[in-house]
């Protein structure tokens, strides 16, 4: 046995250091690495291209506007969440109050409503023709004045639309760090004097930093990341300039390098996540939990947190599906065609294809970790799993460029040898779409994956190859039937986020080909509003299966605080990466 356990371990470890072993797992890991790290590269290459007359005509013009109002975007969406999330997942965790074990779940639902969709239906109920304004011109006659409603198409309201839509961000990742607390140290801080509203602001918030830091900081991508908020707010920021170079002048080099300078951004909010981290751990000494201690809330206290946890819920799910449900079943006629059935299968058959794709590429890097655990398969993970940071129409710019240079290739050589052209294989099929959702989710896949393969003991792999088992082998008899609920869980949540992806869909889709979210937003960009109902309210209705297991997963993120629920509710909280290190879970971001 232990001639067995040093050939396992102990000389493959030795001959990495001395020379890397390019076993098949490993080199799969770096291939994945390659791709995923291809469209950056691509895109950052085009900055030392020359275009000074169109660059001097940005700068002149929009550029500044452009990373001005990204940076305000950012910053506004960052304090929003905040202010939401943070005090939501404290009162639901510690206090009690009416309906506290409702809004432990319901706080989770505008997870499932697109800012884009939720953008549209606050536009179509505080316009003119809207329900708001036509109630109180009924009931109040010519007293309104005009322009009394707020406008909502601007960079307020843009703000306020995607901090309603990414607060759960912060409200799961707080809410997962105050559950890992320890009772002991909150109680201490009790009888050390200090009130509730004192532990919480002293003990609690200063451990729970960390978790919220990643949090603010995955909204604040997610902002910069979106595109049909603001496209349809009229708000100039870095992603719709991108769209509107590539598309209107047909300038991709200026594209990409307006592409590299919104990924500058991103990296600069994942450093300073970094830095915020510094090198503070937290962890528990034991591993006996006791149940946290809960504050009573009464009187105002109490109307306070209830109304508190009701508003955002209610302005960022039920009233904006209230609306599309509304819009829905009075316009019947848009929805009940045999085109939306059309829009549902091209959906489904995309989201299903890609994210069955990205959780079998998980499957690989994951088990390349477990087989071979070095530093170079350590870094290829880390590149392979930075796709979730880059915005979707980065990422279109990073595909199609090179996807247009080797279909341009392979047609001049297929003329210049037989005579005829191919066309567009790669940039004008559903290949590029597909490549495009790999990059981006295949981070939320391999999170699931990799914490679901690491409940499985090391033993099951060294009893199945004793008995003759490949590694391979060994993976799909052994680890494949454990891991299935992980597995499905991870395909869910997959599909879910590919679904509602608008931007890299946008520019990347074949011709005459559409999905429910960008006919979403073609509709919607022709103000007509009620005609996109129909697919907005189906992206909705999907959204609503990973809220579930999210809500389960949180649940029983500290033991004893919740009942056993299921297998799929023990990875689902890994689905959200963490921007530091991508290997971790939501518990484990708690932690760090």
């Amino acid at each position: 046995m232990t001639t067995f356990s040093s050939d396992l371990t102990t000389a493959p470890r030795r001959a990495f250091r001395l020379l890397p072993r390019w076993q098949p797992w490993t080199l799969s890991v770096c291939l994945m690495a390659i791709a995923v790290a291809a469209p950056i590269v691509v895109v950052f290459s085009h900055l030392a291209k020359p275009n000074g007359e169109l660059w001097h005509h940005l700068a002149t013009t929009v550029l500044w506007d452009y990373i001005a109002n990204s940076l305000l975007l950012m910053i506004g969406v960052g304090i929003g969440v905040v202010l939401i999330g943070v005090p939501a997942a404290w009162m639901v965790t510690l206090c009690r109050f009416p309906g506290r074990r409702l809004f432990e779940w319901s706080l989770l639902l505008p997870m499932a409503m697109p800012a884009y969709v939720v953008a549209y239906t606050y536009t179509g109920l505080l316009d003119f023709a809207g329900p708001v304004q036509s109630v109180l011109r009924n009931m109040i006659g010519d007293l309104v004045p005009l322009g009394w409603i707020p406008e909502i198409r601007n960079l307020p309201g843009s703000i306020l639309i995607l901090t309603l839509v990414f607060y759960p961000y912060v409200y799961l990742l707080a809410r997962t760090a105050f559950l890992e607390q320890s009772s002991c140290v909150l109680e201490v801080s009790r009888t050390l004097g200090c009130t509730p509203w004192r532990s919480f602001y002293r003990v609690a918030l200063p451990l729970a930093r960390p978790a919220i830091v990643g949090g603010v900081a995955l909204a604040m991508m997610e902002a910069l990341n979106d595109f049909g908020t603001v496209q349809y707010f009229g708000v100039d920021t870095m992603a719709t300039g991108i769209f509107r170079v590539w598309q209107g002048l047909g300038d991709a080099d200026s594209a990409a390098q307006l592409a590299a300078i919104l990924l500058v951004f991103v990296f600069l909010l994942l450093a300073i996540e970094r830095w915020s981290r510094g090198r503070q751990s937290f962890a528990h000494t034991t591993t006996r939990y006791r149940p946290l201690p809960r504050y009573q809330l009464s009187g105002w206290r109490s109307a306070g947190a209830l109304v508190g946890c009701s508003l955002p819920i209610l302005l960022g799910f039920f009233v904006p599906a209230g609306m599309l449900l509304g819009w829905a079943l009075n316009n019947t006629e848009y929805w009940m065609t045999w085109g939306f059935l059309g829009l549902i299968r091209n959906s489904f058959t995309m989201a299903g294809t890609a994210a069955v794709l990205a959780v079998l590429l998980a499957m690989v890097m994951a088990y390349a970790l477990r087989l071979h655990a070095s530093r170079l398969s350590n870094i290829a993970v880390r590149i392979a799993s930075i796709g979730y940071a880059v915005p979707g129409t980065v990422l279109a710019i990073g595909v199609l460029l090179p996807f247009a240079a080797l279909d341009h290739g392979i047609n001049a050589w297929t003329k210049a040898q037989f005579g005829w052209m191919p066309g567009l294989i790669l940039s004008g099929t559903l290949v590029a779409v597909t490549y495009a959702y790999l990059v981006r989710f295949l981070t939320g896949s391999f999170n699931i994956v990799e914490t679901s393969l690491g409940k499985i003991t090391r033993s099951m792999d060294f009893a199945a190859r004793s008995l003759g088992r490949s590694p391979g082998g060994t993976l799909v008899q052994v680890h494949l039937p454990i891991m299935r609920g992980g597995l499905l869980t991870a395909v869910m949540l997959t599909f879910v986020e590919i679904l509602k992806e608008l931007s890299a869909t946008l520019v990347l889709r074949p011709f005459d080909f559409d999905t429910l979210a960008t006919k979403t937003y073609d509709l919607a960009s022709d103000e007509r509003l009620a005609e996109a109902s129909g697919p907005s309210l189906a992206i909705a209705l999907v959204g609503i299966l990973p809220v579930i297991l999210l809500s389960r997963a949180i649940a029983k993120s500290r033991p004893g605080e919740g009942e056993a629920e299921g297998e799929a509710g023990d990875h689902t909280d890994a689905y959200l990466p963490s921007l530091a290190d991508p290997h971790l879970t939501a518990p484990a971001i708690a932690e760090k």
